[in-house]
């Protein structure tokens, strides 16, 4: 399976646990404005991204947290080659709300508010 994406988080918004807890991980590369911060998971990625999209079934592991693409948005990929924003919505379903994200399967909300720490990697692929 191919490695699509290997980034480290760099800091994590006060206000993502919230939004982790209810399943939703919103990645946004270092440097974006300070508003968008608040609730977003900073992340610097280490090599290259894919420039081909994960499909369906494709691994995601969040530090220790693993679950599964379901569903792809049509411009998700793109979101994070050009400016790497993605949100990731864990909820197992089968389509995206929107085109810019993901939809993965379900996890602990709990375990996924842990797992985003300072230092931990997200990994999509292999």
């Amino acid at each position: 399976m191919t490695l699509h994406l290997k980034t480290k988080i760099t800091a994590v918004g006060p206000d993502v646990a919230d939004l982790a807890e209810g399943g939703v991980l919103i990645l946004f590369a270092d440097g974006s404005p300070a508003e968008l911060a608040e609730v977003s998971v900073l992340h610097r990625v280490e090599g290259e991204a894919a420039q081909t999209a994960p499909t369906v079934g494709t691994a995601i592991k969040v530090g220790d947290v693993s679950a599964e693409i379901t569903a792809i948005g049509e411009k998700a990929w793109a979101k994070v080659l050009d400016i790497g924003h993605v949100v990731i919505k864990f909820t197992g379903a089968s389509t995206t709300e929107t085109p810019g994200e993901i939809a993965a399967s379900e996890v602990d909300g709990a375990a996924l508010t842990a797992a985003l720490k300072e230092g931990a990697d997200i990994i999509i692929g292999a």
